[in-house]
């Protein structure tokens, strides 16, 4: 019986990180070996980090990933290794490299390259041609790189060449529905090929993706052998029967799996690795007594820690009650401190300003989102002066019809909701209520009509549908990219399509200018969607 045992470090290896993500391998090569696996494998350009987008422009990052590669083949002895880096050679490619007895002896370069989504791998990488199999401690591994197995080709290539396992090293985003594509997916190469298959995916958050790990080994029949636990770094071992391509996992404790505790898990890790990441250790923000606020909070809360997180109420003529003891109740059941400034000085006096050129003018909107951005004023100061983050609390409901106020409520370095429904937002809130002994999120904020309270009596639903319609319309018209006509065939009344429609169209340009937030469905706003501002096409 051909037996190997590996270890598969599902891990972050943060982008540009060179020097720490070869350190990081160091530690992991020691953890293995005391593991008595006989080969580790790292993740989708672990050494880079992924995705390094311009970096990769550059030939002395290039130079620096290849040194490191090189370095850990010389220190590594007593264990092979499989792991991604850019390799330069006549081009760039996305490579996996085999390094066994002090050297490099393989590189498997990725062969099919996405280019649709968060992906860009076309800008940056040339595809790799063949499929490549190596020998490792008598069994025959193709080495496959994260679309390679969502194409038929190399799969069945590297299986033609005699492989016996196919490890795929993954760099693949999270969204809602991603897992059980992929179990599908493999589960159908498997079969396909006869092969036994390791699917190592990355965790860990960067900009406006997040990486969920959720690992999966599957036996040569199909069968999910193991599945491991989601936005968690963790060193799996498991043995491989090459012959009978069969699976024995050591200790792969998976967590909870549902849709709301995933989207729960991914949210707090896209906020914790932004922050820290981006060398902050403190965030602050506006809380304002609604769901969206309050929900931030309690992620905020979740990722970092009371005492990294301080909320501020900024009232106004228009703040409710409600919302004031809302907000303190709630700070108070996390352990936040919390402050109020009111706005109404700083507002006062810009009116005040105004006064000539508004004379004659009715009160509109413009007074309106002047007390938003006196807001984002007064917070983008505090973050200046604490040097906390500041978090921005939009949901994508809002961000998509534009019922957010450029340099107001859309201020921040980091927006956690910006791919996250309004319907989701109240799913998660009273999700995460679930889990405590005492809500975290008031039942007065869940249970009340959402309003800005820019106005006397104001309620987000005075010019919106209700959120269950909107939400709907808007999965369709912007996740699903349906036609108007196509929304309305599916039973949706055609004066509000169209009305949303237009409104979604219509402030791209706010959206262009908002800050990043995890993409958590499958079509973000940002790097994902990237409609034109100035165009005549109505869809």
């Amino acid at each position: 019986m051909s037996t190997l045992r590996l270890a598969l470090a599902q891990h972050d290896f943060p982008v540009g990180a060179v020097a720490g993500n070869a350190a990081r391998v160091r530690a992991m090569i020691a953890d293995a070996k005391r593991g008595d696996a006989q080969l580790l494998v790292c993740p989708e350009l672990a050494i880079s980090g992924y995705p390094p987008e311009d970096l990769l422009l550059r030939g002395s990052f290039l130079a620096a990933c290849r040194q490191e590669v090189e370095a850990l083949a010389r220190e590594a002895t007593g264990i092979d290794i499989i792991i991604g880096f850019p390799h330069a050679m006549d081009g760039v490619f996305n490579a996996a490299a085999v390094l066994q007895d002090g050297a490099v002896t393989g590189i498997a370069h990725k062969q099919a390259l996405p280019n649709y989504g968060v992906f860009d791998d076309k800008r940056y990488f040339h595809p790799g041609t063949a499929s490549h199999v190596c020998a490792v401690r008598g069994v025959r591994v193709g080495v496959l790189v994260c679309e390679d197995i969502w194409e038929p080709g190399p799969a069945r290539s590297a299986a033609g060449a005699g492989a016996q396992l196919l490890v795929v090293i993954n760099a693949s985003p999270w969204d809602r529905d991603k897992q059980s594509e992929r179990e599908a997916l493999l589960a159908a190469r498997a079969r396909e090929t006869g092969c036994a298959i390791a699917y190592l995916n990355m965790v860990g958050g960067q900009d406006e993706v997040v990486y969920d790990g959720a690992s999966l080994l599957v036996d040569g029949d199909g069968t999910i052998a193991a599945r491991a636990p989601a936005f968690e770094d963790v060193l799996l071992f498991a043995d491989v029967d090459a012959d009978a391509r069969q699976w024995r996992a050591h200790d792969w404790a998976s967590r909870e799996t549902g849709e709301l505790a995933a989207l729960h898990a991914g949210l707090v890790r896209g906020i914790r690795d932004y922050v820290h990441k981006n060398g902050f250790t403190n965030v602050l923000l506006g809380l304002s007594g609604g769901i969206d606020s309050a929900l931030v909070l309690a992620l905020a809360v979740d990722a970092l820690g009371p005492r990294h997180v301080r909320a501020y109420m900024l009232p106004s003529r228009f703040t409710s009650r409600l919302s004031l003891d809302a907000a303190r109740i709630q700070a108070g059941a996390l352990g936040v401190s919390i402050e109020s400034l009111s706005i109404e000085p700083a507002y006062d006096a810009l009116m005040d300003t105004l006064a000539p050129e508004f004379a004659g003018r009715a009160a509109d909107v413009t007074e309106e989102n002047l007390q938003s951005r006196v807001r984002g004023v007064l917070l983008m100061a505090l973050s200046n002066k604490l040097g906390a983050l500041l978090l921005s609390t939009g949901n994508k409901s809002e961000m998509a019809v534009g019922y957010a106020t450029l340099y107001g409520d859309m201020c921040g370095a980091y927006a956690p909701l910006k791919d996250v429904y309004k319907t989701q937002v109240y799913a998660v809130a009273r999700w995460r209520n679930a889990l405590a002994s005492i809500p975290v999120i008031p039942p007065a904020v869940i249970d009340r009509a959402p309003s800005a309270e820019l106005r006397e009596n104001q309620t987000d639903q005075d010019a919106l549908p209700p959120y269950d319609v909107l939400d709907a319309i808007l999965e369709r018209f912007v996740d699903g990219e349906q036609s108007q006509a196509e929304i309305v065939a599916a039973g949706f009344d055609p004066g509000i399509v169209r009305r949303i429609a237009s409104l979604v169209l219509a402030n791209e340009f706010k959206r262009r200018q908002a800050a990043p937030g995890p993409k958590v469905t499958r079509r973000s706003f940002g790097r994902e969607r990237r409609y034109p501002i100035t165009s005549g096409w109505r869809p």
